[in-house]
């Protein structure tokens, strides 16, 4: 899977330098799923999606919905497995990142994300 870094350009820090894409059928399905956990700067951004699930994962992540500009519309921490996030009519894609990273990375609703290595 090909790769990007992820950086919050309101705030001007990196959050994530190996961010896999999921944008198509096949890889917005499997998305985390089969993965034993991410390291701190790892993630996974998918599109188009405005809400995740946890089904069958054995970790907790958190995750970043962006509105199609790629504002921050919609934080969701620490989201254990077997569990399912709202629904979100302003989210267009999401940012699947290592549990613990929005606090440390200092990610607040309205920030602007940019992704580094993406057409």
């Amino acid at each position: 899977m090909r790769t990007i870094t992820v950086w919050n350009a309101t705030r001007d820090n990196v959050i994530a330098a190996k961010v896999g894409l999921a944008h198509t059928t096949f890889s917005r399905m499997r998305g985390l799923l089969g993965r034993s956990g991410l390291e701190s700067g790892e993630g996974i951004w998918i599109w188009p999606c405005n809400g995740v699930h946890t089904v069958g994962m054995a970790f907790s992540i958190d995750v970043v919905g962006l509105d199609r500009d790629h504002r921050v519309a919609k934080l969701w921490r620490r989201l254990a497995p077997l569990r399912i996030t709202s629904v979100s009519f302003t989210v267009r894609s999401v940012l699947e990142l290592s549990a613990g990273k929005i606090q440390e990375a200092g990610i607040q609703i309205g920030d602007v994300i940019r992704m580094e290595g993406h057409e």
